[in-house]
């Protein structure tokens, strides 16, 4: 009898060892399909490819440095609307039947990522505040497949308005140049921007702006119509496309200006205050990358901006005729000479 039980022991240790072999192997195989598995990364953006370019290599860069090779275990899909909003939803819906493993999106692009999918996760480069865009319930918990970086753009408005003040002698009126139609993004820009505004003494002409040369031209038009002494403009992915045209007009006009990113001083521009946006695109990487590795999306905090950078251009204000004060200079993260 006591034979009998020992033998029942070792077949019970052989049956237990056999099992745990076969969940060894079984991991093993699932281990070798996931790393020779090749994710498809949807990309979505308003904007143009030439326009994103530079913002789009940073995160192709910080994947690679990460280990997602294009060609190797990743592709990229890329959706641009070419500056047409209305098609931003066809895109992301497209992205959605190809079955894209994550979709990587522009500023508001990510809306119509959002309407498309609640079961692909969804990586925000930037946006402006997407608690109230109702992308994420919460920056801590965003609760649904909805992560990524805020851009914090509303809040640096007014320090922009500061900096100009600063800049220019006896500054009263400002040109504000925005979009027409009404959006989240442009009416959270105008909440935070007009207060500060008075609390500084400064008249705010606001200029319905339309993105096409003839509209951008007749804005700055009208801005020297109501004699401002300086421009600035909202935040948004349509500025930014159009900034090379935005910052030749201002230097036409001879019209001192801020911009929300450097890439604005970049193509001449006079200065600018913002967040480093390819800082941002190099830390959406970062949440590709967990969420390839099994992390979820509404377990990852999204991230407010941390990296921000104050530029300006002595060339560009010798062509105008402004002095930039020292105390101004010595304030900037970089001065171009």
């Amino acid at each position: 009898m006591t034979e009998v039980k020992h033998q029942r022991r070792v077949v019970v240790k052989s049956l237990a060892l056999i099992s745990c072999a076969l969940l060894f192997a079984l991991s093993d195989s699932v281990d070798a399909q996931q790393a020779g598995k090749v994710f498809r990364i949807g990309y979505l953006d308003i904007s143009t490819a030439s326009v994103s370019a530079v913002l789009v290599d940073a995160f192709r860069q910080e994947l690679s440095k990460l280990g997602w090779i294009e060609g190797k275990n990743i592709t990229i899909e890329y959706r641009f609307s070419d500056g047409k909003p209305e098609r931003t939803a066809e895109l992301a819906e497209d992205l959605v039947r190809k079955k894209v493993d994550i979709i990587v999106v522009a500023g508001p692009a990510a809306l119509a990522a959002k309407k498309a999918t609640t079961a692909i996760p969804i990586v925000m480069t930037n946006n402006v505040d997407p608690v109230a865009r109702g992308l994420v319930a919460s920056l801590a918990r965003p609760g649904g497949n909805v992560t990524g970086n805020s851009s914090l753009n509303p809040e640096l408005n007014t320090k922009r308005l500061e900096v100009l003040k600063d800049a220019v002698p006896k500054l009263a009126r400002v040109g504000l140049l925005r979009g027409t139609g009404t959006t989240i993004g442009r009416d959270l820009q105008l909440k935070e921007i007009r207060p500060a505004a008075l609390a500084l003494k400064v008249n705010l002409e606001e200029i319905d702006t339309q993105f096409d040369a003839k509209g951008l031209d007749s804005a700055f038009r009208t801005a020297k119509q109501k004699k401002v002494d300086a421009i600035m403009t909202i935040s948004g992915p349509r500025f930014f496309a159009e900034r090379k045209r935005i910052v030749e007009l201002a230097g036409r006009y001879r019209l001192p200006a801020i911009y929300t990113q450097k890439e604005f001083v970049d193509e001449g521009g006079l200065m600018s205050y913002g967040a480093d946006f390819t800082d941002l695109y190099r830390r959406a990487a970062v949440y590709v990358d967990k969420i390839l590795k099994g992390a979820k999306p509404a377990d990852l905090p999204v991230q407010q901006a941390t990296k921000f950078e104050f530029i300006i251009s002595l060339k560009a204000a010798k062509l105008i005729g402004l002095t930039i004060p020292v105390d101004l200079l010595q304030r900037a993260n970089q001065v171009i000479k």
